[in-house]
C-alpha cells in the first residue's frame, strides 16, 4: 500500500566544478528514506535506512559531473541529508547543521565540490542517532581523461565500518536529552552492515570480498562509527595509504590503518599472498577512562578470499598487526605519517597571512544538582551549544535578533593545567548559543585543546562543515605557544575535513574562510555533539555575488 511522504520530495544537487573536462555527465539518484526489519545478533529491529539498504547506496561520479538526489523521506524523523564534502559551497540554502538548528528537516541544496576520492554522505543532527543506519558512500573518480596520481588498481572495494545496536538506540538518545546521562555501549562493530565471524549468529552473513592473486586494489574505507577512532588490518598484507578524506597522500606502506569518528581513507593493497582467505578486521581505539567502566571490545570482521581451487582453511586468525584498543603510540604514530602529496597537478596552499587566530579547549564536564544527581555537558571553550528555536542561518540573513550572540570567545575564559587530573575545577560549562563571525578570505588558525576535567580526556573528532583544513601539528600535553609552533609543518600538512584531537593533547590546524554561510564546527563523536561540543561560524559574503551566498530556491520546504 502507498504510503504518503511524511515530508515533502526535495531536490539534493551535488554539482562538481567542470573546469577541468568538458565531458562532465549528469547522474541521477532517488533515494527513500524508510524504516525496514534487520537482523543482527539473533535479534530483529525496524530501522531507518535509505533504499531499503544498509548501508545505504554509494553515489559514483567523476569530479565535474552534475548529480541529482531526490529524498523521500517516509520516516518518523524529520532529518537532514549531509555530504562530507570539506570544499563546498552549500550556497544561500541552508547550513549542514539545519536539523541541528531547527530548520526544515530537508533542503534543496547545491555543492560544488573539489574533492577527489572517497567521502560520504549521513543524515545528521544533535538530537539523534540517524546517522546511525542513515548513510552511505561517495566515491569521486578522477576528471575524466584524467587519472589517478598512482598506478591505477584493478579493482576497488568500500568498507564502511559502522556501529550496531539490538534496539532502536533513537529511543534511548532521546531519553538522553532528557536526563542528561550518558550515552550506551554498541552492542558490536560491523564491516558493510555485519559484525563478522566472532559475533552471535552472525557467521554466515560475514562480509566476503573475492580477490585475484597478483592484481592491486582501491580499498575506499568509510567510518560511519557514532563515538569510536577505529584500527584497522588485513591478515598478511600491508596497505599503501594514499588519500584521506577526499584528498591525495604521499603513498606509504602500512600494517594498519587508524581512522577518526567520520573519516575515510583510501589504502591499496597487492594480492601478493597464497590463495586462500584471511580476515580483514578492526576494533575500536579507546581513549576515555572514566564514565564508562567497560567498552565495546568487538572484533569486527569480512573476510578477503582469493579465487582458484584450493582447500579452504579450517581456521583464520585475526591481523597481527591490528593495534590494541588502547595503543595510543600507534595511533599518534599513524597519524604523524600523513602528508599532502604536493605536485602541479594536486598543489595546496598553506595559508600563511593569519589573520584570526584562536584557541578552543574541547571538554567533557557535569552540572551538579541539588538532589546529588547531575547532568552531561560537553563544551568548547567553555560554552556548551544550546539549539535555538529559530536557526542561526535564517536569524543571519534575516537579520532576527535574540537567537544567537556573535560573541563565542577566541580563547578559554579560564587558564589552568588542561591536561592535570581534574576531578572538579568548579569552572562548570555554560549553555548558549555563540558564534563567531569571519570576514570572507580570513586565514584562520585554531589550536584545540584537549581538557581531562573530570579525569574523561578523550579523543575528539573535530569537524568544521563547508570548509577543509590543513593540520600543521598536534602534540601531548598543554600547548606551548612559543615552541610548538616551531614543529608546524607548513610543507606538505595533510589537507583534511576531520582531524583527531588527541587524548590529553592539543592540534593546531589552519583553513581560509572562502566559503559564504553559517557552519557548524563540533566534534563528530555522537556522544560529544549531542551534549553540546559545537559552535558555530559565520562566514560574510564577500564583495561578488561570486563569492557571496545564494538566495533559497523557490521550492524550498518551509519551517
Amino acid at each position: 500500500m502507498a504510503v504518503a511522504p511524511a515530508l515533502p520530495a526535495v531536490l539534493l544537487s551535488l554539482i562538481g566544478i567542470s573546469l577541468w573536462v568538458a565531458e562532465a555527465e549528469v547522474h541521477h539518484y532517488n533515494f527513500i528514506v524508510a524504516e525496514k526489519n534487520f537482523t543482527r545478533l539473533c535479534k530483529s529491529k525496524s530501522m531507518l535506512v535509505v533504499n531499503g539498504r544498509f548501508p545505504g547506496p554509494a553515489i559514483y561520479v567523476h569530479k565535474g559531473d552534475t548529480v541529482f538526489v531526490n529524498v523521500h523521506n517516509y520516516g518518523d524523523y524529520g532529518l537532514t541529508i549531509h555530504c562530507n564534502l570539506g570544499t563546498l559551497g552549500q550556497m544561500g540554502l541552508r547550513t549542514s547543521l539545519n536539523a541541528l538548528l531547527n530548520q526544515a528537516a530537508i533542503s534543496h541544496t547545491k555543492l560544488f565540490s573539489e574533492e577527489e576520492g572517497t567521502l560520504w554522505w549521513h543524515a545528521n543532527s544533535n538530537t539523534d542517532w540517524t546517522r546511525n543506519t542513515v548513510h552511505g558512500a561517495i566515491v569521486v573518480y578522477p576528471p575524466h581523461g584524467s587519472s589517478y596520481p598512482f598506478p591505477t588498481p584493478q579493482g576497488e572495494q568500500i568498507l564502511i565500518f559502522g556501529t550496531w545496536f539490538t534496539y532502536d538506540v533513537n529511543k534511548v538518545i532521546r531519553e538522553i536529552l532528557r536526563t542528561g546521562k550518558d550515552v550506551p555501549i554498541s552492542d558490536a562493530y560491523i564491516i558493510n552492515g555485519q559484525p563478522g565471524d566472532f559475533c552471535a549468529c552472525s557467521k554466515e552473513k560475514t562480509f566476503r570480498w573475492r580477490v585475484d592473486y597478483g592484481k592491486t586494489y582501491l580499498i575506499r574505507l568509510v567510518s560511519a562509527l557514532m563515538d569510536e577512532e577505529f584500527f584497522f588490518a588485513i591478515a598478511g598484507h600491508n596497505l599503501t595509504v594514499v588519500g584521506i578524506d577526499g584528498s591525495y597522500l604521499k603513498p606509504f606502506t602500512t600494517s594498519y590503518v587508524m581512522l577518526a569518528t567520520d573519516q575515510t581513507i583510501d589504502v591499496l593493497i597487492e594480492a601478493n599472498q597464497s590463495p586462500g582467505h584471511c580476515y580483514m578486521a578492526g576494533r575500536q581505539y579507546y581513549t576515555d577512562n572514566l564514565f564508562f567502566t567497560g567498552y565495546d571490545k568487538t572484533n569486527a570482521t569480512a573476510i578477503l578470499k582469493y579465487r582458484g581451487r584450493y582447500n579452504r582453511p579450517s581456521s583464520l586468525f585475526l591481523p597481527e598487526t591490528l593495534p590494541s584498543y588502547t595503543d595510543y603510540d600507534s595511533a599518534t604514530r599513524f597519524r604523524k605519517r600523513l602528508k599532502s602529496l604536493v605536485s602541479k597537478e594536486h598543489p595546496i596552499d598553506v595559508p600563511r597571512n593569519v589573520t584570526t587566530r584562536m584557541y578552543i579547549t574541547a571538554s567533557m564536564d557535569r552540572i551538579n544538582h541539588a538532589d546529588m544527581d547531575y547532568t552531561l555537558l560537553s563544551s568548547l571553550n567553555n560554552i556548551s551549544w544550546v539549539n535555538p528555536s529559530t536557526d542561526v542561518l535564517q536569524a543571519y540573513y534575516r537579520h532576527l535578533s535574540g537567537f544567537y550572540t556573535s560573541d563565542f570567545p577566541d580563547e578559554p575564559p579560564y587558564y589552568f593545567d588542561f591536561v592535570a587530573d581534574l576531578r572538579d575545577t568548579g569552572t562548570h560549562p555554560l549553555k548558549g548559543t555563540k558564534v563567531k563571525i569571519l570576514e570572507y578570505g580570513e586565514e584562520v588558525e585554531i589550536v584545540f585543546q584537549s581538557t581531562n576535567l573530570l579525569n574523561a580526556s578523550d579523543e575528539h573528532s573535530m569537524y568544521i562543515h563547508g570548509h577543509k583544513f590543513y593540520i600543521l601539528g598536534e602534540g601531548y600535553g598543554n600547548f606551548n605557544s612559543t615552541t610548538d609552533p616551531e614543529t608546524y609543518n607548513l610543507v606538505d600538512p595533510p589537507y583534511l575535513s576531520t582531524a583527531s584531537l588527541p587524548v590529553k593533547g592539543w592540534l593546531t590546524i589552519r583553513f581560509k574562510a572562502n566559503n559564504p554561510g553559517v557552519w557548524a564546527m563540533h566534534c563528530q563523536e555522537g556522544r560529544h555533539l549531542i551534549w553540546g561540543m559545537s559552535t558555530v561560524l559565520i562566514v560574510k559574503n564577500g564583495n561578488n555575488p561570486e563569492t557571496s551566498i545564494r538566495s533559497p530556491p523557490p521550492n524550498m520546504p518551509s519551517c
